[in-house]
């Protein structure tokens, strides 16, 4: 390594240390935040947002004439542009989330015990928050607002494509932090670009309590295989379902065409359709003149495609695939079974649903299904943070301990037991 090398890789390790060590000596300040002192950043920071808009899309359209020149997609550069409409989307979003009921010092589950104490449970900040994610800029300002409200300090970390974008919404969240009496240091975004930031930030486990990775597969398995730090993430979303033999024929079409089309490039969009043999003939028909109008190229299993003319065997490599586009596999299966053994085996343990009018059937799904959503006769599109009834989310999990499925508020959040007594000592 030259000296030129040596004095880069010095600077960016001294750079990461001084973040991570404002963000530590932060987070007591942000977790210790009144509700009013953190509703009222959120409400500062949507207004210099909107105040700002001009200078947000002059920055953004730096990232969109840089990607044109690089030759992102166009879904990439949709991904990326801020418009007025999404400008205006993201001070509702921290609207929204002051509105929210703040899940700091909530108690739960108190009871007395025969010694006489009282024991339950206060909800509290986890610590240092680490996001890193990709595209969308708009992710800057929920990120910052998700952490916020569950009085955590964040660190930001977004795709190069964005860089301009982030930095100008994040002078947009510092101006507010400053009107609401509260420290730049609770969120910062990362001002470089290089990769080795990453491989830095994934190593201040001394700092950084949890890390929370948000793109394609290829970022989350990098974090995954480098991060000395716990993680919250899903992989990939490998959603099904399955139509039961008695299910309802307009609602089992239903269901399948909206979990599939409603929106591609989505981890809860189904990539997989299971039907038992004994509705097949009923269903596949009509699901698959609707997908045609919608361009989906469908694979099938061999009993399918004797169903279905004219289209693609599904191979193995088919049941693993995440498409994230207008591509469906679909397998024709022998019962409920079968249908369970096929998401145990090729499933992401992210989102799964069964259509049936038989209940004894619906709570047998729900009992042997391990993914993080279970549904009975509702799109896998409804794996949402927002349509549970959380308010806004940061992501989806499929790891069992700490959070599953949507993470809101409460999920960036940790818990630890409170005790109460009078004097009580123990005999």
């Amino acid at each position: 390594m030259d000296n030129t090398a040596k004095d880069q890789n010095g600077s960016m390790k001294r750079y990461i240390a001084e973040v991570t060590r404002r963000a530590a000596a932060a987070k007591s300040e942000i977790a210790h935040a009144t509700t009013e002192q953190k509703n009222q950043a959120l409400r500062e920071i949507g207004q210099q947002i909107l105040a700002s808009s001009d200078m947000l899309r002059e920055k953004n359209e730096q990232d969109l004439k840089a990607g044109r020149e690089r030759g992102l997609v166009e879904a990439l550069l949709d991904r990326l542009e801020l418009t007025d409409g999404r400008i205006r989307a993201m001070a509702e979003g921290l609207e929204q989330v002051a509105l929210l009921p703040d899940p700091v010092g909530q108690k739960t589950s108190m009871e007395s015990r025969p010694s006489g104490i009282r024991v339950g449970k206060m909800r509290v900040a986890i610590g240092v928050i680490l996001i890193i994610y990709e595209s969308r800029p708009n992710v800057t300002a929920d990120a910052a607002a998700l952490c916020l409200k569950s009085g955590n300090a964040a660190i930001l970390r977004g795709g190069s494509e964005a860089l301009h974008s982030n930095h100008a919404i994040a002078s947009c969240i510092h101006a507010g932090l400053d009107r609401a009496g509260l420290s730049g240091d609770i969120v910062q975004v990362i001002e470089t670009p290089d990769r080795e930031a990453v491989g830095e930030l994934l190593r201040a486990r001394q700092d950084i309590d949890i890390v929370i990775p948000r793109g394609g597969k290829g970022l989350i398995e990098r974090i995954i295989r480098d991060s000395a730090i716990p993680l919250i993430k899903h992989l990939h979303g490998v959603c099904h379902v399955y139509i039961h033999e008695e299910a309802d024929a307009d609602m089992a079409v239903a269901i399948a065409v909206n979990a599939k089309t409603h929106r591609f490039g989505v981890c809860n969009a189904m990539e997989t359709l299971l039907v038992d043999e004994a509705i097949a003939g009923t269903v596949l028909p009509r699901i698959k003149a609707q997908l045609d109008e919608k361009g989906v190229e469908v694979r099938g299993c061999e009993k399918t495609r004797a169903l279905l003319a004219g289209i693609s065997a599904a191979s193995e490599e088919d049941w693993y695939e995440e498409y994230l586009g207008p591509v469906l596999s679909v397998r024709v299966v022998d019962g409920m079974t079968q249908a369970i053994d096929h998401i145990g085996t090729y499933g992401s343990q992210h989102t799964d649903a069964i259509v049936t009018d038989n209940d004894d059937v619906a709570q047998k799904f729900l009992q042997e299904v391990d993914s993080s959503s279970v549904m009975v006769n509702a799109s896998t599109r409804f794996a949402d943070g927002f349509e549970y009834g959380l308010g806004a989310e940061i992501g989806i999990s499929t790891d069992k301990l700490h959070a599953r499925g949507p993470v809101g508020l409460e999920g960036l959040t940790s818990q630890k037991f409170i005790v109460l007594g009078d004097g009580n000592v123990r005999e």
